[in-house]
């Protein structure tokens, strides 16, 4: 019968090498936290707790991770990775196996996790190790007779034979807690960095005849840590590359991979076409056959089938139906929906509002907290006037209206099914259904007027 699994995410370094106030485990890769990432990997694994230990920047990593169901231990004064795990420790039950890895290693993959922590299970030690091409700052891991893991030893403190050592530790390694409980009590900071090493475990374990044996990764980019923003923005783009390709092979067609970003979670249904340099982030849902043309931003919306999106078109939190065209440069705000067959266009914003089947508002016009019918034409340069300097107002416009071009709807307001609005016009009460309603000067020609003028320059 399995033991419970426990996990410990060390998330206390400051990340010195990122040069940022922010904590380095809250920088952000494909629009989450990097440690959003590896505790999304290890509740895969199904543990019963997860503790993260924090540090440096504490109340800001503990704010962002509040809602994700962790516990906190906090790390004062940081004292190696031997001293956080300690202090995780002392607050799990001991009748388990604990897997500690890194908050900054976002795309460990799960059965990789799986592997180590069944070695666990089995009574040894599970290691995670790679074989990278520039190991240099990274801790080798040192094998004796037969391939046996002997220790792990950080750079550091490393002599130049073991430096030539390709096979690195990932960070991530799982034991019976008991064991691990007695090791980390035993540590000390005999090192170059005068800390307590969790990596020194490895030779105790050794010295006592536990079994210690590694998961070699083949993919190094997956274990890959964060130290500095080159090299998050490394990462990021293959994070991205990886997403991209997921998606062409379910069918989407990417004009080019490498200029794409998926901040969030991105769903589409066949034949989607995206264009270059777009991001999508939150929750992003494209049904058939929708087009998005370069450049635009959608955050937290749904499109539905056979819609375009021309270039440079800014969405977030809207709902927009089947067979809309919309954009280019048009900006649709949080509360927008959009029936079937809606045409938005160019300098267009739409903010809290309903359009109807088959309404178009085409040209430079601003529609807020308002309610359209059907088949309503919105003209260029027409506006809701929904704000009073204290309150939001709401505009209603039945089926088949026409406003006209530079008008000004003045909320709260109402215009009948069928009301035509003539251009120009400034509108302050309810204009009857199926009528024609001007609100505007009468205009006056000024005879013998003249434009005043620059006096000459002496």
């Amino acid at each position: 019968m399995a033991l419970p699994l426990d996990v410990v995410i060390l998330a206390a370094g400051q990340g010195k090498r990122m040069h940022s106030a922010r904590p380095k485990v809250l920088h952000r890769l494909a629009g989450k936290p990097l440690v959003s990432h590896v505790l999304r990997t290890v509740r895969e694994l199904s543990p019963r707790n997860i503790a993260v230990v924090v540090g440096h920047g504490a109340d800001a990593v503990e704010r962002e991770l509040t809602a994700s169901g962790v516990s906190f231990v906090r790390q004062e004064p940081p004292r190696g990775t031997g001293d956080a795990v300690r202090v995780a420790l002392d607050v799990l039950p001991a009748d388990g196996v604990a897997l500690v890895g890194l908050g900054d290693v976002p795309l460990v993959p799960t059965e990789s996790l799986t592997s180590i922590a069944a070695l666990a299970q089995d009574g040894g030690v599970g290691v995670l190790t790679a074989r990278v091409r520039k190991p240099f700052g990274l801790g080798r891991v040192i094998r004796g007779e037969g391939g046996r893991v002997q220790a792990i030893v950080e750079e550091r403190d490393a002599t130049p034979q073991q430096r030539e050592v390709d096979e690195i530790n990932t960070g991530f390694i799982a034991a019976p807690t008991t064991l691990l409980k007695r090791w980390v009590a035993q540590l000390t900071p005999h090192n170059a960095q005068d800390e307590y090493y969790l990596t020194d475990i490895v030779g105790m374990a050794v010295a006592e005849g536990v079994n210690v044996d590694a998961h070699l990764v083949g993919d190094e980019a997956s274990v890959l840590g964060i130290n500095d923003r080159a090299q998050l923005a490394a990462l990021e783009r293959i994070v991205q590359r990886r997403a991209a390709t997921r998606l062409m092979l379910e069918g989407t067609s990417i004009v080019d991979p490498a200029r794409i970003d998926i901040r969030g979670e991105l769903t589409c249904g066949r034949d989607v076409t995206i264009d270059v340099g777009c991001v999508f982030e939150g929750t992003v849902a494209l049904d058939d056959g929708v087009s998005v043309g370069p450049y635009c931003v959608l955050r937290d919306v749904s499109v539905g089938a056979a819609t375009r999106v021309e270039a440079f078109s800014h969405f977030e939190s809207a709902v927009i139906g089947r067979n809309c065209r919309i954009g280019p440069y048009a900006r649709l705000r949080p509360g927008t929906k959009l029936a079937e067959d809606v045409h938005i266009g160019n300098f267009v914003e739409v903010k809290a509002s309903t359009l109807g089947a088959g309404s178009k508002a085409n040209h430079l016009a601003y529609v807020g907290d308002a309610v359209l019918g059907s088949r309503v034409n919105y003209g260029a340069g027409s506006i809701t006037a929904n704000y009073d300097g204290a309150n939001k107002h709401q505009t209603v416009l039945g089926d088949d209206v026409h406003v006209g071009s530079n008008c000004v709807l003045v909320a709260p307001i109402t215009i009948g099914a069928g009301a035509t609005i003539g251009g120009g016009s400034t509108i302050v009460h309810e204009a009857p259904a199926g009528q024609l309603t001007v609100a505007r000067a009468k205009q006056v020609t000024v005879a013998r007027w003249q434009r005043p003028r620059k006096k000459p320059k002496a």
